[in-house]
């Protein structure tokens, strides 16, 4: 995911050992095994087809993801490789498995691009599929291509049983999450909306955690937090090295900086959150749990929002977050600088407005010549609500698998390509049931790899929630 949509593993050093009561040593749930030869060949199939934005071609795996599905005995126009005219690397996967049309369409959603691999970077091949140790290893295996190819074997393996949907049931592979070009789903919108016309929407971004060999939950995000970027300058004449003088760009910047680092944004829960702070607090003890519980469902108080926030995820979950991520500055090592100039990366709360975090810089800031103005349009993206149907849904399957393990709702402090489908009025929910070690967390970097046994439950939970929500 280009901006982590992910990076929201809790702070488990600080929770209590009662939050990890729910082990592996609950009977194993997985496919036929006739189902997990299928998932394991659409996976490798996948996974052994670059589909980086430098050197990639998503075109090439929708076309082969085509290929599976007509196989299987869809018809041709209800399956289609959609490319846009100005970049024929970047192609999509629209399928639709018919239903009785008694309610409205869910759409399962996935991302067949993946971040850049250099083979000279990894102790394995990046583009084959190694399967070592209890892993399955390569680049997408966890982000995003898992997912991918466990959408693929769903729609295989309802059609194989003769299934009956009430509701048609559309897979969309897209191009562009990574990369932020060409994105798939915002494209689609745009250009074909009438095919993603949905109810609600299962996506990436909300997956089953597990801390040594225990699973914690399982996460359905139901928000995310609005990716904003700043730029902070300051610019002056300058001149010669050897005469300083006050009025330093660097040093105004620098300034400037140290107090957006220590200004807080004040703690704004929504639904999703609240419901996050309630249910967690159940799960853990002592001060951390009463704080948790008084955060949900009392004022707010200063220390004991303090004591919550210690945590950075469960700070970014509270409040709107701004951070310096880059800088460049002066032109010459013997010169004053005449330009300094920061990135200030801002993940704002989903009701947060742009215009309004802006003007708070500037007055955090508090000096005219220091100027902040936006890098580029936010894309605000409004929560899925947390209806019975999805949640109940989740529950019952999570519960069928894995006996005492809580759902919990989730908001990313990243981003993923809900954001298109939330603010074209479809609800979207981030949910695999793919369970990962919450200290090893490789996506995006070297030797990215998913467990065999948690790929193939997490294609038993697919199938067993898209089935449930279909019938």
């Amino acid at each position: 995911m280009a901006l982590c949509s992910k990076c929201m593993a809790f702070p488990f050093a600080a929770f209590a050992a009662t939050f990890l009561a729910s082990s592996l040593s609950a009977a194993d749930v997985l496919p036929p095994l006739d189902a997990q030869r299928l998932a394991r060949g659409i996976f490798q199939e996948l996974i052994e087809i670059n589909t980086t934005d430098s050197a990639g071609s998503t075109t090439q795996a929708a076309e082969a993801m085509a290929r599976r599905l007509k196989a299987a005995g869809f018809a041709s126009s209800d399956v289609q490789v959609l490319v846009p005219p100005a970049a024929p690397q970047r192609g999509n996967l629209v399928a639709r498995f018919r239903g009785d049309g008694e309610a409205a369409p869910i759409l399962l959603l996935a991302h067949l691009d993946v971040v850049e691999a250099r083979a000279e970077d990894w102790s394995v091949a990046p583009f084959q599929l190694l399967e070592r140790d209890g892993y399955f290893y390569g680049r997408g295996s966890s982000d995003d291509k898992s997912m991918a190819s466990l959408w693929i074997t769903t729609l295989i393996r309802l059609k194989q049983e003769g299934f009956r949907p009430k509701r048609d049931i559309i897979v969309a592979l897209t191009a562009g999450e990574e990369s932020g070009k060409d994105n798939g789903v915002e494209w689609l919108v745009a250009n074909h909306r009438k095919l993603l016309d949905a109810g609600l929407c299962l996506n990436e971004g909300g997956d089953g955690q597990l801390k040594n060999g225990k699973r914690l939950l399982n996460g359905v995000q139901a928000a995310e937090k609005i990716y904003v970027s700043f730029a902070v300058e300051v610019h002056n004449r300058g001149g010669h090295s050897s005469q300083p003088r006050k009025d330093n760009a660097i040093v105004q910047l620098a300034q400037a900086l140290l107090r957006i680092s220590q200004f807080e944004f004040p703690v704004r829960l929504n639904p999703i959150t609240r419901e996050f702070f309630l249910r967690t607090a159940d799960t853990v003890e002592g001060e951390l749990a009463a704080d948790m519980k008084a955060l949900a469902t009392q004022p707010s108080d200063p220390e004991r929002d303090r004591r919550v926030a210690q945590a950075p995820y469960l700070n970014a979950l509270m409040r709107t977050t701004c951070v310096p991520t880059q800088l460049q500055a002066g032109h010459a090592e013997n010169a004053l600088p005449q330009t300094a100039r920061a990135v200030v990366n801002c993940r704002m709360l989903p009701d947060d407005e742009s215009g309004t975090i802006l003007e708070m810089l500037r007055r955090v800031i508090n000096d005219p010549e220091v100027q902040v103005t936006a890098i580029e349009e936010a894309k605000p993206s409004p929560p899925s609500p947390l209806g019975a149907e999805i949640i109940g849904a989740v529950e019952r399957v999570t519960d069928s698998m894995w006996p005492g393990v809580p759902t919990m709702p989730l908001m990313s402090t990243g981003a993923t390509d809900a954001v298109f489908l939330r603010r074209a009025g479809i609800p979207t929910y981030g949910v695999s049931g793919i369970f990962s070690d919450v200290d090893d967390n490789r996506e995006h970097g070297k030797d990215e790899r998913v467990g065999v046994k948690e790929f193939y439950e997490g294609a038993e939970f697919l199938y067993r929630l898209v089935k449930l929500l279909a019938r």
